[in-house]
């Protein structure tokens, strides 16, 4: 069974930059410090705890989901055996 590669990269995309959005919006909200979320701006430039942040975060986000799912459905298809 082959992976449809641009499918998998969509949906790791959606999913992983949502986390990352609604994981800031949910501290901003409930008063939380965001100590652990501000190191994200180490790998996602711009980045920062703010309801800006999160929109900035949201789009690394997809990039990074859909960069590894699409990796991931490459190699999966690569060394997937046909029967």
């Amino acid at each position: 069974m082959k992976l449809n590669k641009l499918a998998l990269a969509l949906s790791g995309g959606i999913i992983w930059g949502a986390a990352i959005f609604l994981a800031t919006i949910f501290l901003l909200l409930t008063g939380g410090k965001g100590e652990t979320l501000s190191k994200l701006n180490a790998f996602c430039f711009g980045y920062s705890f703010s309801y800006l942040g999160s929109l900035v975060g949201l789009v690394w986000g997809f990039v990074d989901g859909f960069v590894a799912g699409w990796l991931f459905g490459m190699l999966y298809n690569i060394f997937a055996k046909e029967k």
